[in-house]
């Protein structure tokens, strides 16, 4: 994977990337910051910050930011995530992201400030250096995406998911995904035409960064 996007990055593509699970943003990751660590947006329910997950297994698709961070493939100052929420047996993910300088934006502060206000943070924190966004459709309630492995209910509309991408406008992104998407647990559909919408809305601010950085 990682072979494949370095080969996409010489030929100066910004790839938007369909998955799967989470995992798939580390080796992208490795293939689009092989010369210096990039900022990183991530919209999701969960850190995916954990040190080993599934009995020990270091590389699942709740430890790959954890990784990347450590890989020196993502600077943690310039790393926030937002929408986490959930139950969970300890905050060890939470605990080291913060240690390491991650702002971790949680879905009460996401309602409380608002998506705007919460936005510009996240475009301030990012600044102007090139930008990853991963995007995992469990950032969105299950009302609007059931078709996700790990569902957390408390989350944002369709609309707000939409919103958010909007206001990433100005920022340097160099790639992006959309991520986690099951279309069998959504017999309706319902799911993967968010999904697909979503990545049109990604594309849109991706296209966009690309046109000022040629420009």
């Amino acid at each position: 994977i990682t072979s494949f996007y370095r080969a996409l990055s010489a030929a100066n593509i910004s790839p938007m990337t369909a998955g799967g699970d989470h995992l798939i943003s580390l080796p992208i990751l490795r293939a689009l910051a092989a010369d210096a660590p990039v900022g990183l947006i991530q919209f999701d329910s969960h850190t995916d910050l954990f040190d080993s997950y599934f009995g020990g297994h270091r590389y699942t698709h709740g430890t790959p930011f954890r990784r990347a961070v450590e890989e020196g493939l993502v600077d943690p100052k310039r790393f926030v995530q937002v929408g986490i929420r959930g139950t969970a047996y300890n905050l060890e993910d939470i605990e080291w992201g913060e240690a390491q300088g991650v702002r971790i934006i949680r879905i009460e502060e996401l309602f409380d400030r608002g998506i705007p206000d919460v936005m510009a943070e996240v475009r301030a924190i990012v600044g102007t250096t090139p930008t990853y966004c991963t995007y995992d459709i469990d950032f969105v309630d299950p009302a609007f995406a059931p078709g996700t492995g790990t569902p957390e209910v408390g989350g944002p509309t369709a609309f707000q998911a939409q919103q958010v991408v909007r206001e990433m406008r100005g920022v340097s992104l160099v790639g992006a995904d959309l991520v986690e998407v099951s279309p069998p647990f959504d017999p309706s559909g319902g799911t993967a035409w968010l999904g697909a919408s979503l990545m049109f809305e990604l594309l849109c601010v991706l296209a966009e960064a690309r046109a000022r950085r040629q420009s």
